[in-house]
């Protein structure tokens, strides 16, 4: 990597281990560039982080065409410090699709960063992450939705909920807002929450014994995740991944 290393002074980098970053900051690539030719429809999907000495790092950087998509699903889980970046600048009636699941356990720090530029009008970008903490993991969203002052009839939406399975796990969230035109639907919501002790209680009282029963829960919960992806096999084999994890997590 060429860039300087970062500093908390960035605010794209305020939950991030720097510590682990720095070694290995200069073997990591720069930016993979992904271009979404107008009328197209791309999917992409990551379920394993690069990893090098325990840091893995994903940049992706997305132009997406007028009237294209973009559907990107990830899956950070597999790195001591994990961090999956993207920036997608939409052209006039494009689409961008975004269904993330964060899952920690013992001292892992992992995040997911977007910056979504609303650079043209009509555009919609949807926004789902889930993440899931056990231990004293550490979990981070920060999503910037930046809407150009002519991108009138913006749609854009963002939807994160973080569950914690231990006291000593951290979830943080931070999404952000820059509109300068009036026409748009902007909304993002965020909430940091334990299992559900009632739901559990309920399944309970239904025969379902409390190890099975969480699994459930926690299962329905990712899941949310990845009921954008349009193609059964690859929902399939995301959601097999993250329900591998899980087993461990839980």
């Amino acid at each position: 990597m060429t860039a300087p290393l970062p500093t908390r002074r960035d605010e794209a980098w305020r939950y991030a281990d720097l510590k682990a970053l720095e070694p290995v900051w200069p073997k990591l690539a720069g930016p993979e560039k992904i271009i979404v030719p107008a009328g197209e429809t791309v999917s992409h999907q990551i379920a394993e982080l690069p990893v090098i000495d325990g840091v893995g790092l994903v940049d992706l950087d997305v132009t997406i065409g007028d009237n294209a998509t973009f559907n990107l699903h990830i899956l950070a889980h597999n790195a001591d410090y994990g961090r999956i970046q993207v920036r997608a600048t939409l052209g006039n009636g494009s689409h961008f699709e975004l269904g993330g699941a964060i899952l920690g356990s013992g001292k892992q720090t992992l995040e997911i960063v977007t910056e979504t530029v609303h650079a043209e009008p009509n555009a919609t970008s949807n926004q789902v992450v889930r993440s899931v903490l056990a231990d004293t993991a550490t979990g981070s969203f920060l999503g910037s939705i930046n809407v150009a002052r002519h991108a009138q009839k913006t749609d854009a939406a963002q939807s994160v909920k973080s569950m914690l399975l231990n006291r000593g796990a951290t979830a943080n969230a931070k999404p952000e807002l820059e509109i300068f035109a009036d026409d748009v639907k902007c909304a993002h919501g965020a909430t940091v929450g334990e299992l559900d002790k009632q739901a559990l209680f309920y399944l309970a009282s239904r025969g379902l014994p409390p190890a099975p029963a969480k699994k459930l829960m926690l299962q329905a919960f990712i899941a949310d995740a990845f009921v954008s992806v349009d193609d059964d096999a690859v929902r399939d084999a995301i959601e097999g991944k993250a329900l591998e994890v899980l087993e461990a997590l839980s």
